[in-house]
């Protein structure tokens, strides 16, 4: 790993919890703890990190679930998280290739509390996404967060797009695109460009991005790896050999690693330095050393991910271990 010296710096994740009820091609059932921010905080948390994540969980069989595996994980949940409402779920059907379709039985009404979280010692990083970003009452509470964090953080943001939860594309785009310009880092999938921006390609959309705001667009590609974009030019992230037990999760895993690595390597981070050291590295026509190796080893997190059922994102131990 290329992680530099000292304490991993903390980061806050604004966004949903759930339980994914897996359902295979055999119509076998498994209920895991998931959402896209809880695997992202808890891919934090496993990787070294102190995080504390603002979220919705319900004083439930599927919340104490989630609850447990977030403290294990070395998540703490911000005051106000929990609620005596249901935890939400999201059943994923699965195909033969491990590939999953999604139907939700989910609401997303953060408390103030929770989401206040920004306020109370500021974090070096926050990251959101997902339905929390997307899905009434709360998407404006967490745009708002975002915006106050830009103040004294780094942000990052993956749109992880759940079109059973939306409306067409063209109403849901410009809410995506405002999180996109004033976030440092973005990462989406193909599937996501490809409903959101349909008939003009993936990577066109990404390369658009990647001179909106961001330093920094990549675009997840399952088999065929990644690609970054910067204002500047674009890198091929390879893909990592893998068997898929299934993908739930995979891009999360990426997510996690990377924000984690770049906040290591003090390009991200609650220092304008951080910010700075981030705009200068990414103002050329090569991507240096510390941004390649972040790459590289989020593809392997993800690819670890692939291997295993469920969201279950690497520890820093068998990153190590393993690659």
């Amino acid at each position: 790993m290329s992680d530099g010296p000292g304490a991993a710096p903390p980061a806050v994740v604004i966004g949903e919890a759930l339980t994914d009820v897996l359902v295979d091609s055999g119509g076998r059932r498994r209920g895991l703890p998931g959402g896209s921010p809880a695997n992202v905080a808890l891919g934090l948390g496993r990787l070294g990190h102190p995080v504390r994540f603002a979220t919705r969980i319900g004083r439930d069989t599927n919340g104490d679930q989630l609850r447990r595996r977030l403290r294990d994980g070395g998540v703490l949940l911000a005051p106000g998280s929990v609620t005596e409402r249901p935890t939400s779920t999201a059943t994923a059907l699965l195909d033969g290739s491990g590939s999953a379709d999604y139907d939700f039985d989910i609401a997303w009404a953060p408390s103030r509390q929770a989401v206040e979280t920004v306020r109370t010692g500021p974090p070096a990083h926050l990251h959101t996404g997902s339905i929390a970003t997307a899905l009434p009452p709360g998407a404006d509470a967490v745009f708002d967060a975002v915006g106050r964090a830009q103040e004294s953080a780094t942000t990052s943001y993956d749109p992880n797009l759940r079109p059973a939860l939306l409306g067409p594309p063209g109403r849901e785009r410009a809410r995506v695109e405002q999180l996109v310009e004033v976030s440092d880092v973005v990462k989406a999938s193909a599937e996501d460009l490809d409903w959101l921006y349909p008939g003009q390609g993936a990577e066109r959309a990404a390369q658009r991005w990647a001179t909106a705001g961001p330093a920094m667009v990549v675009l997840t590609l399952g088999d065929r790896g990644a690609r970054a974009w910067w204002r500047h030019g674009s890198y091929r992230v390879p893909p990592v050999p893998v068997r898929v037990a299934d993908t739930v999760g995979a891009g999360d895993a990426f997510m996690s690693c990377l924000v984690s690595s770049l906040l290591r390597a003090g390009l991200l981070g609650g220092s304008p330095a951080c910010r700075e050291a981030l705009a200068a590295a990414t103002d050329a026509a090569l991507l240096p050393p510390p941004i390649v190796a972040a790459l590289s080893l989020a593809s392997r997190a993800a690819a670890l991910t692939c291997g295993r059922e469920g969201a279950d994102p690497p520890t820093r131990k068998e990153l190590t271990s393993l690659f």
